[in-house]
């Protein structure tokens, strides 16, 4: 009954391997030469000037929430696009509905200025 079980502890022993092989490896033998310029807090390319636990601007979650909306778009694209024949017409007007969808939601974006920097 538990060489059954053999292929799933070797898989798991071989994967805990992989995984924490290189890490250990790194840490005992990479080089450990710290500066001030490794130790210091790199946050969007400026210095941190405040607590950790600010709040930040909520432009930050709309731009990520947006590259999110259209990244999903292309990743629906491609499949799509690979099957337009199979698929036919039926294929054809429902991607056409979802990108029209996302159009109305990118010009309503548009129009309220969320895309606008400052």
């Amino acid at each position: 009954m538990l060489e059954n079980y053999l292929p799933i502890l070797l898989f798991i022993l071989v994967g805990l391997a992989f995984g924490v092989g290189p890490i250990v490896t790194g840490a005992l033998l990479g080089p450990n030469r710290p500066d001030s310029e490794k130790l210091s807090p790199y946050e969007c390319g400026f210095e941190a000037f405040e607590d950790a636990r600010m709040k930040f601007d909520v432009r930050y979650y709309l731009v990520a929430i947006l590259f999110i909306l259209f990244d999903l778009e292309i990743a629906f694209l491609f499949p799509w696009a690979v099957v337009l024949e199979e698929i036919g017409m039926a294929g054809f007007l429902a991607m056409m509905g979802f990108l029209g969808i996302l159009v109305v939601g990118f010009i309503y974006e548009w129009m309220r200025g969320a895309l606008e920097w400052e």
